[in-house]
């Protein structure tokens, strides 16, 4: 029998069904990685067939991870997936990323690298321009609420982290201990020469205020690097001079 326009049924949604039960039951165990993001299509592209658009992200992309990353402009180049999937498919992880970063405020110590990298990796994906951020920590070094602040945000390679400003945000946030963290897009897992002294130089200056800055990590595509695991955060002697010498300047400036 012939469907009539406006009363359909959609014959797509016995398969959209049996995908939402098997989630309900079992998660994701048992999902295909195109199985994945066709549940996450149906989400945002009503009445229609979304297993062979989720086919062709994939044939682009490589895996799920890459399309999450994906800009939404190259989502867009994929036919069937419209103007509105990719704006939706941002929101889910970037609503994942606050889940993780909400599991951290409070409840769990910022004690583990794996850890953070973790989190570091899913809010920096897909970043298509090099920031720095501060997270800011309580005496039990977890992450204040709403603890974390970008910095500056600018083109690739040209990002200035300005020691004063964080000090002056952690101290009016009563953070203890700081971690630093920026990006490079292109891919880079190398800290320059600049990245270490500008650490050296807010270690410093957290150090005069009676706060700890902790880490400084480099997010680079899947890679997250700590200066501190690698002995770069400090050179003998040198913090703890510059710290002397900032102390009663910062002193007479109200910090």
């Amino acid at each position: 029998m012939p469907e009539e326009k406006g009363n359909s049924i959609n014959p797509n949604e016995g398969h959209r069904q049996r995908l939402r039960e098997r989630f309900e039951k079992g998660g994701f165990d048992a999902f295909a990685e195109h199985e994945v993001l066709e549940l996450l299509l149906t989400l945002c592209i009503p009445r229609r067939d979304v297993k062979l658009p989720a086919k062709k992200l994939l044939a682009k992309f490589g895996s799920l991870r890459a399309v999450m990353d994906a800009s939404p402009e190259k989502l867009r180049e994929v036919e069937g997936i419209g103007a509105v999937a990719p704006v939706a498919l941002r929101i889910i992880r970037d609503a994942a990323a606050l889940y993780l970063q909400q599991g951290l405020e409070q409840r769990e110590l910022l004690f583990s690298v794996s850890q953070i990298s973790q989190f570091l990796r899913l809010r920096f994906a897909g970043e298509l321009s090099e920031c720095a951020e501060v997270l800011y920590l309580d005496s039990g070094r977890r992450l204040l609420p709403g603890g974390i602040e970008r910095m500056e945000k600018g083109i690739v390679d040209q990002v200035v982290m300005m020691p004063r400003k964080i000090v002056e945000s952690a101290l009016r946030r009563g953070a203890k201990f700081l971690i630093m963290v920026h990006n490079h897009p292109g891919g880079s897992p190398n800290f320059s020469r600049a990245d270490i002294e500008v650490t050296l130089a807010v270690r410093a200056a957290a150090l005069a205020v009676g706060m700890e800055l902790s880490d400084h990590f480099l997010v680079a595509g899947d890679q997250v690097v700590s200066m501190a695991a690698i002995g770069l955060m400090d050179e003998p002697g040198k913090v703890s001079n510059m710290a002397a010498e900032l102390r009663p300047f910062y002193g007479t400036r109200g910090f």
